[in-house]
């Protein structure tokens, strides 16, 4: 018989959080609209606001504040968020707060999140927020392709974070790397940083399977992707932010990429996301530099890359070798650029010319920063 957590699990102290698969299956009940209030709303801090209503929005499933050594884990138990009356109330625009995930860690240290399915999150589903020392490994997790902007995995502001041997499947992003949003991002000033994904499945419906941002404003920094399949979504890899946000994206490598069936393979744009409110400085503009792409094949593609950056502010140091992307019949084009600088090597289709400048030496740049991360990382 399963057990049912049908309220928010508050973590006080150090635990290990066993979810079995027989015997001792936990899973979340339907919540219906009766019992919407004991989803408890979290106050506004910092970015703990909802993104998507003014103010707070409701405690995450299983959540936890100032922890250390927090260990969730299961022998492939499944937690199940039921989110389909919570997409129901987003799309009828009925929430009075934002939604809740289901599991959420904030301002904690060595919390590992490991052999499990997570079904179904109202949105996110693993969300560690100024957390240090995080490991996810070998879990999967699942929305219906139509469940809107529902996301698996959001390192947001955290640092040494490693996610490996993971199937994510969701309606909008797979894995997205946060860290504030505008000028609550700036003032705070914690960037997300030390990042190392590899071995994992990623496939997303309307958004992209690897996303960096859009609420990038406290920085994205040091950052490891490989070994990773990307398929049937509509973008494979992409970088976003925009005027306002301040904040950086930069020192990213991402290689041995596989990708399948995808609409666009790679993308940078500066012109993407909203404003929490009208108190964010136009003139911070985010910069996005030292970012490379390697080994990468893509079948089935559409469009292989579009990046647009900020006329004020352009994307430097874009660095792709060794790209080779098969355009199915129905590309209209294959790549679009402008307001960026970079350097290519063994890429095809060839790319626009803004991705073979000269712009501050862009081409020893990419190589010398390759280098020096491709020693860090065998350390």
């Amino acid at each position: 018989m399963p057990f049912f957590i049908s309220s928010p699990l508050l973590i006080r102290e150090v635990l290990s959080f066993m979810c079995l698969r027989e015997g001792g299956l936990q899973e979340a009940s339907t919540l219906p609209a009766t019992l919407h209030s004991s989803w408890k709303k979290v106050l506004s801090f910092l970015d703990l606001r909802g993104i998507e209503l003014p103010g707070g929005r409701y405690r995450s499933l299983i959540n936890g504040y100032m922890l250390h050594d927090v260990v969730i884990t299961g022998d492939n138990g499944t937690i199940d968020g039921q989110g389909s009356v919570w997409w129901d109330w987003y799309s009828s625009h009925s929430l009075n707060y934002s939604r809740p995930h289901l599991v959420e860690f904030v301002a904690s240290d060595y919390v590992v999140v490991s052999n499990l399915t997570f079904l179904n999150a109202p949105a996110y589903n693993i969300h560690p927020v100024y957390c240090s020392n995080v490991h996810v490994q070998n879990v999967s997790v699942s929305a219906p392709p139509e469940s809107p902007h529902t996301v698996g995995i959001v390192p947001d502001s955290s640092d040494n974070v490693c996610i490996e041997d993971c199937i994510i499947k969701m309606g909008y992003d797979a894995i997205a790397l946060k860290s504030g949003w505008d000028e609550y991002g700036i003032s705070y000033g914690r960037p997300t940083t030390d990042v190392h994904i590899r071995r994992v499945h990623l496939q997303s419906s309307s958004g992209s399977s690897l996303a960096f941002g859009s609420e990038m404003s406290g920085g994205i920094t040091n950052v490891l992707v490989e070994h990773i399949h990307l398929y049937n979504s509509f973008s494979g890899i992409e970088f976003r932010t925009t005027k306002g946000r301040g904040g950086y994206i930069e020192k990213i490598i991402i290689s041995d990429v596989k990708m399948e069936n995808i609409y666009l393979a790679l993308a940078a744009t500066g012109q993407c996301g909203s404003h929490p409110d009208d108190k964010y400085d136009p003139t911070a503009l985010p910069s996005l530099d030292h970012i490379t792409l390697q080994d990468v094949i893509g079948t089935n593609i559409t469009i292989a890359g579009h990046f647009t950056g900020i006329q004020e502010s352009p994307f430097t140091s874009l660095c792709l070798s060794n790209v080779s992307l098969s355009i199915n019949s129905g590309s209209p084009t294959s790549w679009v650029c402008s307001n960026v600088f970079g350097f290519t090597e063994s890429v095809f289709p060839e790319p626009c010319p803004d991705l073979e400048s000269s712009y501050s030496n862009t081409s020893s740049d990419c190589f010398s920063f390759l280098h020096l991360n491709g020693q860090a990382a065998a350390l």
